[in-house]
């Protein structure tokens, strides 16, 4: 049962927040809940030590903190910034955070740059009735819950949770 949430909660949560982002330009409040709660169930019935569980609290803080000071200068969003430390939290400090954050950072870069060649065609675009959300094209931000879902999945494999239920598994 823990194994089976370990593969199903993050990256269901991850696939939710992309797809919310891409027609709603938001990501529910609940999405960030469900990935707190369900880390706080199963980090410790997976085997992760407290020590282990403070040092992905303290991660996840330190992500916050970080994406607290983006959202005050208006260049994040808020639903990202929590979805983001969310996320840190399921990586900890295993390299795997790094892997996530930079991945999020090249699957950001990327989606933006589309977005903005979307925007520049937007009349040929629409006049082609492409399956776009209009949103895409009259909001003034960037989805950026889909690139915090690529970068997400890329690095998830490696994280401690899943190399643990691996283990058990073995």
């Amino acid at each position: 049962m823990i194994v089976a949430a370990i593969f199903v909660v993050f990256p269901f949560c991850l696939a939710f927040s992309a797809l919310s982002d891409a027609l709603t330009m938001t990501i529910p409040n609940r999405v960030p809940v469900i990935l707190m709660a369900t880390f706080a169930i199963v980090a410790p019935l997976a085997g992760l030590g407290l020590s282990e569980i403070a040092i992905h609290i303290a991660m996840a803080l330190a992500v916050f903190g970080l994406c607290f000071g983006l959202f005050a200068l208006g260049t994040m969003g808020g639903g990202d910034a929590k979805l983001l430390t969310a996320c840190a939290l399921w990586f900890g400090a295993d390299a795997s955070l790094l892997e996530f954050l930079l991945s999020v950072s090249l699957f950001g870069g990327l989606l933006t740059v589309a977005i903005l060649l979307l925007r520049a065609r937007e009349d040929f675009i629409l006049s082609s009735r492409l399956p776009i959300p209009r949103l895409l094209f009259t909001a003034n931000k960037i989805p950026y819950g889909i690139a915090i879902a690529a970068g997400g999945f890329v690095a998830y494999p490696s994280s401690p949770l899943v190399q643990l239920a691996l283990s058990s598994l073995h």
